[in-house]
């Protein structure tokens, strides 16, 4: 629950802890309609508004309360955009994914552009471009790649950004609580569609009786000449089969399922693009403060454990790995594997610390500020040093044992934990206010970046590569990875390709998807393996020619 407003003074015209009235600052700085109306009253009557607490009316202000204002009836561009979103899902969603989804959110996108140009919100913020522009960008992923685990992630990235397009939250309570305004208006942009729909049948039915049956001549026309043309040319045939969706009887009532979900969700983002909620009106004070030896002395003890273990890790980095292994008494790949999830841990831990010491810092004053940026500033550059020893761990675990999806996904994220500690240290410098919009954006295009790169891709280049070195290769594993994996299979000598390849070719099958079905990664596969099949070997031959990767997967 959003904090009581604190008690205002109608002779001073100010809020203790609070600035001077400013009628002005809500329309500035984006406070809702409701709450610029309350405000001007109350300067009117010689009373502050205090923008900080801006919505926050204890006697009346939950989630309802989160809304700016209602949306008005719904526009007819809206409700043809919406339309289009359901055919689409129905007509490309129904087997494999690839293109569709892209085609499918621009429709969407349409009808939140055209809600929020109704409401009024006609001038786009940058970072609300960036949001949109980003998550157009993600649905990229499936229609190049093949592997479903990266499109998953990239598609669910793809609805966060979404999220924060529609609400324009700049908080950390927005930039978290924005995905769960799209649930909100899955139930009343449903209904909110309908009153357009219901507005509009009464005013115009002549003209919806004139669409139906231009639809319906349109259709039929189609048909007939399309038939007769197919019937004409088999390649004009084929070309019509494979762009148009192929529509059956059993599969009717999943597609109307398709068109239902496609439908209420291009009127959840519109109903959010008109009236988004105001997540940003949530707000958490500061902790209290603390004084500077009970708050820095365990910190800087903790930096002087981060400075002796980086010291350590220093010297091994830069050539010590043979004193410490005759040491120890480990391997070489024992010493990597023992230590990589104990420093991710610690990365992790780290961040709640920084976390948890801004909340309890001192602010008596600049001697504090530069307290706190010194004790937090040096932790965040020792944890760096943690975040280069994890990495360089896991590289030297898998010039072991090879890459798997498992280790080249902790590695990415380690690698964008290392990236918020920078940000964090931006913010120390440059100030905070951009922070939580920026961790966002980092972890979006890390996402991103991650889909294009295709991992398993990169999983198969580096085992392959290791292949050709030590003459060692997991079969098992290599057969699991997707049709992105083709291209660097592909250098492998015989027999060892088409023990890899030949069970990877028969969980592709024959290609019968329709184009926008179908990754770009699973087409240029089909290509390789119809120009050079895998010949079939012996099951003795290559049960002999890998070796199993050990311990994590």
């Amino acid at each position: 629950m959003p904090a009581e407003p604190p008690e205002r003074s109608r002779q001073s015209g100010r809020i203790p802890g609070g600035g001077a009235a400013d009628t002005g600052g809500a329309q500035r700085t984006g406070t809702p309609p409701k709450v610029r109306a309350r405000a001007t009253t109350d300067t009117q009557l010689g009373e502050a508004p205090n923008l900080l607490y801006a919505g926050a009316y204890a006697h009346d202000l939950w989630f309802t309360d989160l809304r700016r204002e209602s949306p008005s009836v719904v526009g007819t561009a809206v409700l043809w955009a919406a339309l289009a979103t359901g055919v689409l899902s129905m007509a490309l969603l129904n087997d494999g994914v690839g293109v569709n989804l892209l085609l499918v959110a621009l429709p969407a996108t349409l009808a939140a552009y055209f809600a929020a140009r109704q409401a009024g919100r006609v001038q786009a913020h940058p970072w609300t471009l960036a949001w949109g522009i980003g998550g157009i960008a993600l649905l990229l992923v499936p229609a190049l790649r093949a592997a479903q685990w990266p499109s998953f992630l990239a598609v669910a990235t793809a609805v966060g950004l979404a999220s924060l397009a529609l609400h324009g939250s700049r908080t950390w309570a927005g930039v978290v609580l924005s995905p769960f305004g799209l649930v909100d208006s899955l139930f009343k942009g449903a209904g909110w569609g309908w009153r357009g729909v219901r507005a509009r049948a009464g005013d115009a039915s002549g003209n919806v009786g004139s669409a139906l049956r231009a639809l319906v001549v349109t259709a039929v026309l189609l048909l007939v000449f399309g038939a007769l043309f197919a019937g004409a040319d088999a390649a004009f045939a084929d070309l019509l089969s494979r762009l148009v969706p192929d529509t059956s009887l059993g599969d009717g009532p999943w597609r109307l399922v398709l068109f239902a979900l496609g439908l209420l969700g291009a009127l959840a983002a519109a109903h959010s693009a008109a009236a988004p909620l105001w997540w940003d009106s949530f707000k958490t004070g500061p902790g209290r403060a603390r004084g500077r030896g009970e708050w820095a002395l365990p910190l800087l003890l903790l930096c002087a454990l981060f400075a002796v273990f980086n010291a350590i890790q220093l010297a091994v980095l830069f050539g010590g790995y043979k004193a410490v292994l005759d040491k120890t008494g480990q391997t070489y790949s024992e010493y990597a594997r023992q230590g990589f999830w104990q420093l991710l841990i610690a990365t992790l831990l780290t961040l709640l610390v920084i976390v948890f010491a801004l909340r309890w810092a001192p602010r008596g004053g600049p001697g504090d500020r530069n307290l706190v940026r010194g004790v937090l500033g040096t932790l965040c550059a020792l944890t760096l040093i943690v975040v280069a020893s994890a990495v360089r761990r896991m590289d030297m675990y898998v010039e072991a044992y090879g890459l798997t999806r498992l280790r080249i996904s902790v590695v990415t994220v380690e690698l964008w934990l290392g990236l918020v500690i920078l940000l964090i240290m931006a913010a120390g410098v440059w100030g905070a206010r951009w922070l939580p919009r920026a961790v966002a954006a980092s972890a979006a295009a890390g996402a991103l970046a991650f889909g294009l790169a295709a991992p398993d891709g990169l999983i198969a280049e580096n085992n392959v590569r290791r292949y050709e070195k030590t003459h060692k290769f997991d079969l098992d594993y290599a057969r699991d990875l997707s049709a992105d994996a083709v291209p660097a299979l592909d250098r492998l000598e015989e027999p060892m390709r088409s023990c890899v390849l030949g069970p990877l070719a028969e969980r592709l099958g024959p290609a019968t998807a329709s184009w926008y079905e179908i990754s770009w990664g699973e087409v240029h596969a089909r290509q390789i393996l119809k120009e050079r099949p895998p010949v079939t070997t012996d099951p003795g031959t290559c049960s002999s020619s890998g070796e199993s990767l050990e311990y994590y997967r």
